[in-house]
């Protein structure tokens, strides 16, 4: 499960790290949550891959009223081949979802104890997405995409039982080329993280807020008890 993420790397190193051709510039964002719009990295026409903002929350394309249907904010690695939500982005709108790191939560309803998952070097990591570029009756559009999950590594696990799938940048030209990569080809690449590549970070609860992005929000929680 994936429901928040951070993205705090300046728009210049994003751009490295990823080669995309835009110069986009954009704040930094420490809690960001479904239906808003997010960074995503995808090919054009000609190869080049291109910075785009999406809205978080799938919708496919068959969708009449996204009213009536739920929001898709992930998208399960092992059913995105032949599910009919997921099969055409698998197919033709494969996509990478930069961060710094993601949240989750473990404990019981009322009790949950939040976390934050992020590289123990510090540095970029990019989600696997896939996106639609939906359609309503009036004939506006809107780009929507799901991060895709896979069952959690061992770090993970301690917290729940899945996690983001996080591409390395060598499996970024695979992931992105649709014309030349089958998607069974492409599925075979979405295998959890190593288990050393993350630590978790137990944060104050007013990350829970979701209302709540700037920098103090992901405050370690041993240092708001001093």
């Amino acid at each position: 499960m994936c429901s928040r993420y951070n993205l705090t790397t300046p728009p210049e190193a994003v751009r490295a790290y990823f080669g995309y051709a835009d110069t986009p510039n954009f704040p930094a964002r420490y809690n960001i949550a479904p239906t808003q719009p997010i960074p995503v990295v995808c090919r054009d026409r000609e190869g080049g891959r291109r910075f785009r903002l999406m809205r978080w929350g799938l919708l496919p394309r068959f969708v009449k009223d996204p009213k009536k249907f739920p929001t898709l904010i992930n998208a399960r690695s092992e059913e995105a081949l032949v599910k009919p939500s997921f099969r055409n982005a698998m197919r033709w709108r494969r996509c990478l979802v930069p961060a710094d790191g993601f949240y989750e939560w473990t404990g019981p309803k009322g009790k949950r104890r939040p976390f934050l998952l992020r590289p123990r070097e510090p540095g970029l990591i990019a989600f696997a997405g896939l996106y639609e570029r939906w359609r309503d009756p009036e004939g506006g559009e809107v780009d929507t995409v799901a991060i895709l999950t896979c069952p959690a590594n061992r770090t993970v696990a301690a917290l729940h039982d899945r996690m983001p799938v996080v591409l390395p940048p060598e499996q970024f030209e695979a992931w992105l080329d649709v014309n030349d990569v089958k998607p069974e080809d492409a599925a075979a690449l979405l295998a959890p993280a190593p288990d050393n590549l993350f630590e978790a970070i137990e944060l104050h609860p007013k990350i829970n807020d979701s209302r709540k992005d700037e920098p103090g929000i992901q405050e370690p929680l041993q240092l708001s008890l001093l």
